[in-house]
């Protein structure tokens, strides 16, 4: 099953990186093996959070694109763009196709269960991480302009870009997006 654009609307854009290379700050005590099943695991679960909008999950490896088709969502490979430019290149690619509004959200948030609400909030949302340095999602709409600047401290940076385009925007704080797994105290929410 693969879900393909159908029109103006919007979708859950879901950027993941590449299994092998995903979450090198946890090496100290977890195993490549087990750093890319996690990975896997919580990409699964934000593809299926974002349900019943269409997902698109946007990568730059050959393998995500594969299960990403596994998961009933769409792949959209942007080799070499890094983040922030995957993103952008996903964001200017769905607008361009007619979707109106897209819910950007990380592949690591493993207490996501529904990001589909996110769309029918007007102008531009943020929900920062716990920690509010992050940016774990981002709900806009297509075609504003929006520059994309993720990285440490990217929270703040995309509250000037919010205000910058000239929409209504807002933070949104909920505890279960807030959530993302960057370092082995982060892995209190997954484990067994």
């Amino acid at each position: 099953m693969n879900a393909e654009p159908i029109g103006p609307g919007s979708a859950v854009v879901v950027p993941v990186k590449d299994f092998r290379q995903a979450k090198m700050r946890l090496a100290s005590v977890l195993s490549p093996e087990e750093r890319a099943d996690l990975a896997r695991k919580m990409a699964a679960r934000v593809v299926a959070a974002g349900r019943p909008l269409p997902v698109v999950v946007v990568c730059d490896d050959a393998e995500v694109a594969d299960w990403a088709r596994s998961q009933g969502a769409r792949a959209l490979v942007e080799p070499g763009l890094g983040l922030n430019g995957a993103v952008g290149t996903a964001y200017s690619q769905l607008g361009a196709e007619g979707y109106d509004r897209l819910v950007v959200a990380h592949g690591d948030l493993p207490l996501a269960t529904n990001l589909a609400w996110l769309a029918e909030i007007e102008g531009i949302a943020l929900v920062p991480d716990r920690h509010q340095e992050g940016t774990n999602v981002i709900s806009l709409p297509t075609g504003c302009g929006f520059r994309f600047a993720y990285g440490v401290g990217s929270f703040a940076r995309h509250q000037e870009e919010a205000t910058r385009t000239g929409l209504p925007w807002r933070v949104v704080h909920d505890a279960d997006l807030a959530w993302d797994v960057d370092f082995p105290a982060d892995m209190t929410a997954v484990a067994p």
